[in-house]
């Protein structure tokens, strides 16, 4: 079994605030991704494999600048997600890469990439097999930079800044998620 840990701390420091930041964060996503498919079995979930890419799906951020989180990198903060699949990519990781990919928002179009002239390749990256949509899904609930969960109703206005699309596939996942 893969130990997503050892992978991490090939590069972060585990003395660092950016390391504790990083880990608080992925075992809260981790817990709850692996919450909702204990309670849906239906779905069919890949525990193990959730659990792991759970834990990888921000590998990045520390190539980003974002002060606040104690990141300083050099990339803006919406590319942590595209240049953490390179990471994942390299070590021969690549569904692991496609959760990294996938995971920021609910998904970025290749139309939001062009239109936003963001400096991502242009593809669609939208989470596709359900392990994605949980860990995608598990991951607005908890900011890097505030210790308690984000509130449904904020995590649909922050998503509402990016569009409705955005709404409507977070609305989507928590009613398949979450009604039990």
């Amino acid at each position: 079994m893969l130990n997503p840990y050892e992978i991490i701390e090939k590069f972060y420091s585990c003395e660092t605030d950016i390391y504790r930041i990083l880990m608080a964060h992925s075992e809260l996503v981790r817990n709850r991704a692996l919450d909702i498919a204990c309670k849906k079995p239906e779905l069919g979930a890949d525990k193990s494999f959730l659990s792991e890419a759970a834990m990888l799906h921000d590998i990045g951020i520390f190539l980003c600048n974002a002060p606040k989180i104690k990141c300083f990198g050099t990339h803006h903060y919406v590319e942590h997600g595209f240049l953490g699949a390179e990471i994942l990519r390299s070590l021969g990781l690549e569904k692991h890469a496609l959760v990294c990919e996938r995971h920021t928002g609910t998904g970025i179009t290749k139309q939001d990439i062009v239109k936003q002239n963001l400096n991502i390749p242009p593809h669609d990256m939208l989470p596709v097999s359900i392990e994605e949509q949980i860990i995608c899904y598990a991951d607005k609930f908890f900011s890097k930079s505030r210790p308690e969960p984000n509130s449904v109703e904020k995590i649909k206005n922050d998503l509402a800044r990016f569009g409705n699309e955005r709404v409507k596939r977070f609305e989507e996942w928590q009613e398949r998620f979450e009604s039990f």
